[in-house]
């Protein structure tokens, strides 16, 4: 999209040099005219002291018909330019909305992620406490397995010197 924009940014630059060129040229044609139209004004005086008047309008005809054809030329590309200038408008417009429904998706998904970062850390921090809780009581459980190992040991003894005592007995 951004590549379209461009090309047709570059476009519209293109054919803008072009209309002000054919503006430039049309000014000079113009001004040609306006030449054109004095010598005619001044020809015309002189064509009343003369005799041939055919000769020196061909001329003038000729330049007034390519004025004429510059000028149609000049209005088509300007509402082509306008024509472009519209489309890369709409382009521009489709894009801005287009950035704004992104950024607007990424706020989204960015709230996402802080939640679930909340509730990943929600989660360690129960997982620490449950292991610390395990552990004191796997502590708590090797304490009472060396306490009963060691009455076991007790036991044994105790009945070791109970059959004694009575073998002696």
């Amino acid at each position: 999209m951004e590549a379209d924009f461009s090309e047709m940014r570059y476009e519209l630059q293109s054919r803008d040099g072009l209309w002000r060129r054919m503006q430039l040229e049309c000014q000079q044609l113009h001004t040609e005219l306006l030449k054109i139209k004095e010598c005619k004004n001044m020809q015309e005086i002189q064509i009343k002291h003369q005799s041939s008047p055919v000769q020196l309008t061909e001329p003038l005809e000729n330049k007034n018909t390519e004025l004429l054809l510059f000028s149609e030329g000049q209005e088509r590309q300007q509402e082509e330019l306008n024509k472009i200038r519209n489309h890369i408008y709409r382009e521009e417009q489709s894009h801005c909305s287009e950035q704004e429904r992104m950024k607007t998706e990424i706020s989204d998904l960015t709230e996402e992620l802080h939640q679930k970062e909340i509730t990943i850390a929600t989660i360690m921090e129960k997982a620490t406490l449950l292991e610390r809780q395990l552990k004191m009581e796997l502590e708590t459980k090797d304490k009472l397995l060396a306490k009963q190992q060691l009455l076991e040991f007790q036991y044994q003894v105790i009945k070791s010197e109970n059959t004694l005592l009575k073998e002696m007995v």
